[in-house]
């Protein structure tokens, strides 16, 4: 539960820090949020690496998102993923009903806004690790009622 806490309070300082370094206006809230996901990025490549080092090699891209749905998230937030939709023409929807970044922030609408800069490290984490298993991506995501968020994974094909 500790180290919960820890990143929770990690994930915190570090949006205030990258948006307190940047200039105010609204580029720099779509820079800061670029700089997110880019870190974001190399910590999931990082971590993905770490977690498949004893694993098999996956299928197709179905058993890879699997991955990411059951351990991934569950080493990296304590819970599985809540839904798995696709459209199998690469297009995959991941739902966390109760995200951990976003439940300290608010369960209304109130803080709606500053949803994405909450959201951005986790995309890049997730496009990160997918990168890393040879899954081109791009990760968004999508906040209508706190704390539930949905993560869209786009494949895009070689």
């Amino acid at each position: 539960m500790a180290d919960e806490a820890l990143f929770q309070f990690l994930h915190n300082e570090l949006i205030q820090y990258v948006y307190k370094s940047a200039e105010h206006g609204e580029m720099e809230n779509g820079r800061c949020i670029t700089k997110l996901e880019n870190m974001g990025f190399r910590v999931g490549q990082g971590l993905i690496e770490r977690f498949t080092r004893d694993t098999a090699r996956f299928k197709d891209e179905l058993d890879v998102m699997k991955f990411v749905c059951k351990d991934f998230w569950t080493s990296v937030f304590k819970k599985q993923i809540d839904n798995l939709r696709t459209n199998h023409q690469g297009i995959y929807v991941l739902q966390d009903n109760k995200f951990r970044l976003l439940t300290q922030l608010s369960t209304g609408k109130q803080y709606l806004e500053h949803a994405p800069k909450y959201l951005a490290f986790t995309c890049g984490l997730v496009r990160g690790g997918l990168a890393n298993l040879g899954v081109k991506s791009i990760v968004t995501a999508e906040v209508s009622v706190m704390p539930a968020c949905k993560f869209q994974v786009m494949i895009q094909k070689m």
